[in-house]
């Protein structure tokens, strides 16, 4: 039995992989995403190499094993759940949901969590548009071909399909903004000078720093 500290760095590990699209992770990029000391990393990488759920090489990074990949998609998987059937039969809102998952992921069981992918009809993403993995650790939808807002024209039609940034503040701003995933915006600025990206969703402009919007998914329409 994987314990809660070692599902956690697996499933760092994984996004951060995800994120980078790289297979190796340094362990300072570990540790930011984590929020401990690189020194606190590098010794539980050694635990999990011996382990036999990562392959470290000292000074280079941290890559998943096969098993690695394994306990993290399910980690992953049970995540995306847990927050989707938050959102969806308890009505929190979709920047309550994530910490709420983080505890409550390493708790349940494999058999609950299956039921629960049942009862929500084996959905493909979750409240933030990330997509599910499903049991045989396969995603259910494919967002290679998503764009970051920051990279689209002006004038372009783009929908919302994702949100990566899942702090609570920025997900309230975007929910005051108008912005909700699966919406049709329209680029109205892109402004480097400015920092800026301005989008019109059904007559309601949404303004986002060029940073933040590195963190939203779209699609062009």
């Amino acid at each position: 039995m994987a314990s809660l500290t070692v599902e956690n760095y697996v499933k760092a590990v994984l996004q951060a992989q995800q994120k980078s699209g790289q297979p190796l992770v340094s362990p300072g990029a570990l540790a930011a995403r984590l929020g401990v000391s690189p020194g606190s990393v590098t010794s539980m990488l050694k635990t999990l190499s011996e382990s036999g759920l990562v392959s470290y090489i000292r000074y280079e990074g941290v890559e998943l094993t096969e098993a690695g990949r394994k306990l993290a998609m399910r980690m992953l998987r049970r995540h995306r759940l847990i927050e989707l059937f938050l959102h969806d039969t308890l009505n929190l809102t979709w920047d309550q949901v994530h910490e709420e998952a983080e505890e409550l992921e390493h708790a349940v069981s494999e058999f609950l969590i299956d039921r629960i992918d049942d009862f929500l009809g084996h959905p493909e993403a979750d409240p933030h548009g990330s997509p599910i993995p499903a049991a045989d650790g396969q995603m259910r939808s494919d967002l290679s071909d998503a764009l970051a807002l920051c990279d689209c024209e002006i004038g372009s039609d783009v929908r919302f399909v994702r949100v990566v940034n899942q702090q609570p503040d920025f997900l309230r701003y975007l929910s005051e903004s108008g912005f909700q995933l699966g919406a049709v915006g329209h680029i109205i600025e892109n402004s480097e000078d400015a920092g800026v990206v301005r989008a019109d969703i059904d007559g309601q402009q949404f303004t986002v720093g060029l940073k933040a919007a590195q963190t939203i998914r779209v699609e062009r329409v």
